[in-house]
């Protein structure tokens, strides 16, 4: 696959509690609003501990009105059953890049699985925000398997913004396009 720009693809990227989660439900709850649909929220997150469960438990409570969809490993097949005329929000690429790393996959092989569904997706007109966190900007993690992880997220992070339409950095709650433009005002 080159790295042909797909349309319809938004990244939207940030620190840990940046608040790029907020940020991208409402440019998808915009989305399905102009396309009368119900957006669906592909959710990737495992709950492996109470922090992580509370965590969680915050995001479900700002999602009224949404079909969600758990996709923590074949995120893949869960955008490819998603139709096309159907606005799609995947949070986070961060925590499926980590469930895959974690299960010992074929990283290399999910990537492309996910670039193909994403490909297809904008094939047919489909309006996909995806989001990561920016894991460049922190210190030189002491174990391998962080440093291995903040390498592949880089990477991945790359490969996405490449392709994207679209890709905003939100810092303090303020996004701030990197490609493309802003949307306007619901």
């Amino acid at each position: 696959m080159t790295g042909a720009e797909l349309a319809g693809l938004t990244l939207v990227l940030g620190g840990a509690a940046s608040g790029k989660s907020a940020h991208a439900e409402g440019l998808v709850r915009q989305m399905a609003a102009a396309a009368g649909a119900v957006p669906v929220y592909l959710a990737t997150a495992e709950a492996h501990d109470a922090d992580m469960a509370a965590r969680i438990r915050r995001h479900r409570a700002r999602r009224q009105g949404w079909q969600t969809r758990e996709a923590p490993h074949d995120l893949p097949a869960a955008l490819t059953a998603v139709p096309a005329g159907t606005p799609c929000l995947v949070d986070c690429l961060t925590l499926w890049l980590t469930n895959r790393l974690l299960a010992d996959a074929d990283l290399a092989g999910d990537e492309e699985a996910l670039f193909a569904a994403l490909a297809a997706r904008s094939a047919k007109g489909g309006r996909t925000v995806l989001v990561s966190n920016e894991v460049g900007q922190g210190i030189v993690p002491e174990n391998a398997l962080a440093r291995r992880f903040r390498e592949a997220q880089g990477r991945l992070n790359q490969r996405i913004a490449a392709r994207a339409e679209r890709v905003i950095l939100v810092t303090a709650g303020l996004p701030l396009a990197l490609k493309g433009r802003l949307p306007g005002p619901a």
